[in-house]
């Protein structure tokens, strides 16, 4: 019975061998070669079915352009809140989904103009020479390559290949909706000429030759019409940076395949920007004005009614007469001043009223017009103002692009602190407006008491030219406000400049990238075949090495044998002064010297076995026996291998009698002893296989056997059935001199080695030693070993030629 311990793969890893490994990485070059050539090969494809990728920058400088007509009076104030808070909100909107979608649509990059590459559709946009108009409210075919063929510079060819689908889709960029459209499949051609109108179920367009093109005939080119909201996303992908060094300078970079898209793109997109950032910064102007033209369009009829009723009231009447009285001039003048005062109290009153209204009951201030329309110049009003009116913008605008809660409480936090503060301005201020006003109004009652004592028609031309002279103050001063409006929204600049814009000098590729690719594929040629290299060390339970032999077992190695040089088993008789000869005969030396410590004297016997069959017990036991044959020793090898019978075919002769039939009594010895073409080498067969081989090893007749021969031979080599399979060898044990285990290289487990160690302790097994047999020389199985120079010259050996020799001689025949 087999112990568990006789079989402990950890036992025989205790340590990692890495000369072992090196030698078995170095016998496996082949390996590595193949996987780099296949690496390499692959990393080659990948670069060249690969569009190139280039990358395009731009930079772009925030500062505060301060309006150069702004004065104290003029009271028209936009800030976006510092240059910190502006590039911040430039960024923004340069990432966001609107700003994106304004560029998009207007540069039609939804439209791709593609040419046909070796592995793929090139971008051809800026180099096609054409370009189509749509009707956005038109369905266009929605992502199917359209050809365009140009037969002649006025002529050209449409193909779509529609296949064997009778469907399609449509997409209709005025709403960016997508609907199904029916077609008759197959191959759809027809011919246009240019600047003609394509009106087609699937396709309005019309296209138009550039200028600059020439040439094009017989070109062929690709139209595909993409998804509006995909492209933007593609867009929103610009990286958007700001300087380390300085935080108001911007970077803006884009990566694609095409670099006049890429340039385009960059300065458009920041030209946009420019002209929604001075939109933003005119419209407190922009409120200004629109809210002076609706006065002025009043006071226009009311000072015309005032101017008529004036002429009519003069008519028939002596002027000079009516304004020649000082006093009453005097009082009039008096009376017209109180009235501009007072009017002036109560539009900064009906201001402060429209401001609070707006506070209290609505949320968006954009439209709130400036505080120096109603003549407040209060520096904490109007700059509060101001502020209100940039939040309330930028949350309208953030509304559509960004879906953080967060950013938004902001908004309302700053915007409602701002509104308290707006709201103690209004109350302190029409509290003082209201004690000026009781007070203008006190003045007025006191002048309109003296104007009482004149003359009734005087106290009506001064009631009449009050009114007039009070509207027509109203409106000098407001058309006076409106040109101070307008000079600070001609005067005003975007606080966005180019500093370096988007230009296509060369260079500017990004991929791919061809030496890293390279530099992958050397790193897993090299490192596949050596993780499996690696495992297959890790896991290799087999005899490869000498070491090996000596880590598992005490038992003394005899002999190293090599693979057979011949195509038979008889590799000694065919090539006595090979390496493999001298192995054997240096294996005959040891045994001999052993005998001779034995003082053992007659016939010899020694018993060939190992631990499963195909370890080359069988060929060592021929050549073995053909050495002592070859120094003129009667020699017979007997084999005993019933279950398995081998030992006849290299002798050319057959195995209808041997052993069974002389342990069954069948037969003598010299009826199943068989004679050789080795001169004093015979061979006893096995014989038929027998249904009890076990029993007639262990019988009397064995026992005869062995007799008999040690009175004819010298030398008796028992080739024996494995000893890790049956226990026949066992029985045999008894019968021998010696006994030679033969472990495989490569092919011999560890484990084995432990049972025959068993064994060998029971003494079941005496006077044993290990044969390592099938070595190689080629380092695969972990060392390199060899007979060296001398070997090399000393022994004849079959030399095959390699591959490559071969091929070199025949090239040069």
């Amino acid at each position: 019975m087999l112990d568990t311990k006789d079989f402990n793969f950890f036992e025989s890893h205790n340590s990692f061998d890495f000369k072992g490994f090196l030698f078995k990485i170095i016998g496996c070059w082949k390996w590595f070669v193949l996987s780099l050539g296949i690496t390499f090969l692959f990393a080659y494809n990948v670069n060249i079915r690969k569009e190139s990728m280039y990358g395009m920058e731009s930079l772009i400088i925030v500062e505060d352009q301060n309006n150069p007509f702004f004065t104290s009076n003029t009271s028209l104030v936009f800030n976006w809140g510092g240059t910190s808070d502006k590039v911040q909100t430039i960024i923004t909107s340069l990432k966001s989904r609107s700003h994106n979608e304004i560029v998009v649509d207007k540069l039609q990059y939804y439209i791709k103009y593609l040419k046909q590459d070796e592995y793929f559709f090139k971008d051809a946009y800026g180099e096609v020479p054409f370009y189509v108009e749509i009707d956005k409210s038109k369905g266009q075919l929605f992502d199917k390559l359209i050809k365009i063929t140009f037969l002649s510079p006025s002529q050209y060819k449409l193909s779509i290949d529609f296949g064997e689908s009778t469907s399609a889709s449509l997409i209709q960029y005025s709403d960016v909706t997508i609907k199904p459209v029916n077609v008759s499949g197959g191959e759809f051609n027809r011919v246009f000429k240019i600047n003609e109108s394509v009106d087609l179920p699937f396709l309005k367009f019309k296209l138009i030759i550039k200028p600059e093109a020439f040439e094009f005939t017989n070109q062929e080119y690709f139209i595909r019409f993409d998804d509006f909201n995909n492209t933007v996303a593609n867009y929103r992908a610009i990286d958007v940076s700001t300087d380390a060094k300085a935080l108001s300078i911007v970077r803006l970079q884009l990566e694609g395949s095409n670099k006049y898209r890429l340039v385009e793109y960059l300065n458009t997109t920041v030209e946009e920007l420019k002209n929604i950032q001075l939109a933003s910064k005119n419209q407190f102007a922009n409120n200004t004005i629109s809210f002076i033209d609706s006065t002025l369009i009043e006071m226009e009829g009311q000072i015309k009614n005032a101017e008529n009723e004036l002429k009519e009231f003069r008519k028939g009447k002596n002027i000079l007469e009516l304004e020649e009285e000082v006093g009453g001039n005097l009082l009039s003048q008096k009376l017209s001043g109180y009235d501009v005062e007072k009017d002036a109290i109560n539009r900064k009153i009906a201001y402060y009223n429209l401001l609070k209204n707006y506070l209290e009951k609505t949320t968006d201030y954009s439209k709130l017009p400036a505080p120096s329309v109603a003549g407040i110049d209060d520096p904490n009003v109007v700059s509060n103002v101001s502020k209100l009116i940039v939040l309330s913008a930028d949350r309208a605008n953030l509304s559509y692009t960004v879906k953080n809660k967060k950013m938004f409480s902001e908004f309302d936090v700053e915007m409602e602190s701002i509104k308290k503060v707006l709201l103690e301005n209004i109350a302190s201020s029409k509290s003082a407006l209201s004690l000026n006003l009781s007070l203008i109004n006190k003045n007025i009652t006191k002048a309109e008491g003296e104007a009482s004592l004149l003359p009734e028609n005087k106290q009506e031309h001064i009631k009449i030219t009050r009114n007039y002279n009070l509207k027509d103050k109203i409106y000098s001063t407001f058309l006076e406000k409106r040109s101070e409006a307008e000079i600070v929204k001609a005067a005003n600049i975007s606080d966005i400049k180019f500093l370096d814009p988007a230009k296509d000098i060369g260079g500017g590729l990004r991929g791919p990238k061809t030496s890293i690719n390279y530099i992958l594929a050397a790193f897993l040629g090299v490192l596949v075949p050596l993780l499996v290299i690696f495992v297959m060390v890790l896991i290799d339970n087999n005899v490869n090495t000498i070491e090996d032999i000596k880590k598992m077992t005490k038992i003394p190695v005899i002999g190293i044998v090599g693979n057979k040089v011949s195509d038979s088993n008889l590799s000694v008789f065919e090539m006595p002064k090979s390496a493999l000869a001298e192995s054997f005969r240096s294996i005959r030396s040891s045994l001999q010297f052993m005998y001779k410590k034995q003082q053992k004297v007659g016939a010899k016997i020694v018993m060939i076995t190992s631990s499963v069959s195909g370890e080359g017990k069988t060929f060592c036991s021929i050549n073995l026996a053909t050495v002592f044959a070859l120094s003129d020793k009667k020699t017979v090898i007997v084999g005993l291998d019933l279950r398995k019978p081998r030992i006849f075919d290299d002798f050319h002769i057959d195995n209808v009698m041997g052993v069974v039939n002389y342990l069954i009594g069948q037969k003598t010895i010299n009826e199943v002893i068989q004679s050789t073409h080795i001169p004093f080498l015979d061979v006893i067969s096995s014989g038929p296989i027998p249904p009890n081989p076990s029993e007639l090893l262990m019988s009397d007749a064995m026992h005869e056997m062995i007799q008999e021969l040690k009175a004819k031979y010298d030398y008796i080599v028992l080739d024996t059935p494995p000893v890790g399979l049956v226990s026949d060898a066992l029985e045999l044990a008894q019968f021998c001199d010696a006994t030679i285990y033969v472990a495989r290289q490569g092919f011999t487990k560890k484990g084995m080695l432990n049972v025959v160690n068993e064994k060998h302790k029971r003494g079941e097994l005496h006077n044993i030693s290990i044969l390592f047999n099938g070595f190689s020389n080629n380092s695969k199985n972990g060392y390199a070993y060899g007979y060296g120079v001398y070997g090399e010259g000393y022994h004849n050996e079959k030399v095959k030629n390699k591959v490559w020799k071969k091929i070199i001689n025949r090239f040069k025949k």
